[in-house]
Order: C-alpha cells, then structure tokens, then sequence
C-alpha cells in the first residue's frame, strides 16, 4: 500500500508543526502550503514546500497546481469564505478535507461535563467561536448535500514551547519573579485541560486516511485536568519563584479590557474537560504522555534559551495592576 499523500495548509503553527513531524514520521508524503516566512519553525526535512498565500486565491490556486492529494488538512481556515475558498480549488481532488475547528464552539458555559462530540455548539460570547461553528454548518451540509470528504477536528487549549498558558504570556511570569501579584480569573479553581502540541499530533494524524472518520467530528485532548491555581503555580514552579495569586472576576476582566475579556468569557472562565473515547476508538494506541508539568519546564527552557523572547507588554502589565489593586484582598 502507497504512502498517503499529506497536504497541510499552515504547517508550521503550534499544532500543525507537530502534526508534520508525526505525519513524516509514519512514512507519509508530505506537502505543506504557506507563505515560506516562519523562522520560529521551520519546516523539517522531507517536507515538500508548497508556497503561496492563502488569502489570495489566485496565489493558492497557483501554489497547489493541478496536484491531488489523499489528504488535505486546514489549519488556516477561521470563517466560512476560508473554507469556500479551498473547496473552490479543491473538491473533487482530495479523498479527505480535515477542518480544524475549536473546542471553544462548544456550549459555553457547558450544561455537563465531561465535554463530548455529542455536546452542543453554542458560544454566545466569542466571535471565533462563532465562526468556527458557521464553518462547521458549512461543512456538514457539503457533506450531507454532496457527501463531501470532510472530517472536523477539535483542539483545545493546546501548547508547544512558546506558549505560556495565560494571557498575558511572558508578561505574567515577569511579574512573579518581580514577586508582583497576577491576575487569575474567577476563584482559580474551575478545571481546564491543556495539551502538547506532540501529544494531539499523534491522534490527529492517526485520523488521516481513515475513512471511519469521514462525516464525523472529534475533539483531541489531554486527560490531565488542572485548576488554574494549579497552572499558575505550575508555571512559577518552572520559573523557580512562588506566585502571589489575586483572583478577579471574568466579568471585571472584560470590562477591563474587553479583547482579553472575550476569551476569558467565551472559553477559559469555564470548566473544561473532555472525553476522548472517540478518538481512541480510531486511535486505539493514544495517550497523551506529556504532563504540564514537563511542558511548563519546555516553555521556560525555551524563553530562558534567548532573553529577546522575554516581551513584557505594559498595556497588560498596567491593566493587571489595576485589577490587582482593586481585588486584592487585605
């Protein structure tokens, strides 16, 4: 049996970097399509390099040719017109279209947990959200009206060694080694789940080529859960500090700074935890193996290696002193 042939559009994001790796670490043909300009990861070596922009159609036309592909899998799409667009281009010469949607598109706030394939779409609070599940209606219709290839992948919060796990990013860390408080929404007790990005890679591409997995959706995560006083002081474990945690509202967060306030009310202010079975059932050998404990000390390693990668924003820094002066307690 020939290898499958592999089309990443994206490629070398947090996800799609590691779903390369895994992808050409199977044996199959890889192709990947993007603008050619990321440094941060580069391409590894076996990859075909397909370059073009993905927001000109043209460009996009031009970059994929007349090629086929067994497998075309989208990380770059976020509204309807994106998906529109690569099915103009495509359809009719791919044997599987892979959607990354969002974890956030589900109910927000959940009505039970643990969260499954079967809960709900519906997040009135985060326009992304919103559009990844107006691509979904898109694609399930394709796939009902003239059975589109079409399989929908759902990440959650997931992370590779550039990624702190909060908002804020480095800026958070700075203030626990400068022994300042930070910002942890709502109580810090409600349950998130964070994954390697090398972890959802081995699932994700364990879904490519099958055709049990066309016309259904999944999600891929962890089964660690940790409260968010626990990630916070995951985090300033790896730092080598103790954090002085003050604990806002979400609600106060937005009013603060709405952009960062939508994300805190449209996904992290809630509990969010998974069930995975689905997935296994495809990928019976799945197991997410990296806890956060190890990739807290990845991303410290990793900002530690090149202090230019330290970038306090003081707009955010200014926004959490003022939250913590006003809810700091005693």
């Amino acid at each position: 049996m020939s290898s499958l042939s592999v089309l990443f559009l994206g490629g070398t994001g947090i996800i799609s970097s590691a779903c390369t790796v895994r992808a050409l670490a199977l044996g199959m043909e890889v192709s990947v399509l993007n603008r050619g300009t990321s440094t941060t990861r580069p391409l590894p070596e076996g990859c075909h390099s397909l370059v073009g922009d993905l927001s000109d159609a043209s460009s996009f036309r031009e970059a994929v040719g007349d090629r086929e592909f067994d497998v075309v899998a989208d990380f770059r799409a976020f509204v309807p017109a994106d998906v529109t667009s690569r099915l103009e281009v495509l359809e009719g010469r791919i044997g599987q279209y892979v959607f990354i949607s969002s974890a956030s598109a589900y109910q927000t706030p959940p009505g039970r947990l643990p969260v499954r394939e079967s809960t709900p779409l519906r997040n009135p609070f985060w326009q992304y959200s919103r559009d990844k599940i107006a691509c979904e209606d898109l694609l399930v219709a394709a796939y009902r009206d003239r059975a589109l290839p079409v399989t929908i992948v759902r990440p959650s919060h997931t992370y590779d060694q550039t990624l702190l796990p909060f908002d804020g990013g480095w800026t958070v860390v700075d203030r626990m080694r400068r022994g300042v408080e930070v910002v942890v929404p709502g109580d810090g007790t409600s349950l998130w789940t964070l994954t390697h990005h090398t972890d959802f890679a081995h699932a994700f591409v364990g879904l490519l080529g099958q055709p049990a997995a066309l016309g259904e959706s999944f999600h891929i995560t962890s089964d660690e859960w940790l409260a968010w006083n626990e990630i916070y002081t995951t985090v300033a474990a790896a730092a080598g500090v103790e954090p002085r945690l003050v604990h806002v509202p979400s609600d106060a967060i937005h009013a603060a700074d709405p952009r960062w306030g939508a994300g805190m009310l449209g996904d992290k202010s809630h509990s969010m935890i998974f069930d995975n079975t689905k997935v296994k059932r495809l990928v019976p050998d799945y197991v997410a193996s990296v806890p956060f404990s190890r990739g807290a000390a990845e991303i410290m390693a990793w900002y530690g290696a090149d202090p230019a990668r330290q970038e306090v924003d003081a707009a955010m820094n200014a926004t959490m002193d003022d939250l913590v002066a006003r809810y700091r307690v005693g």
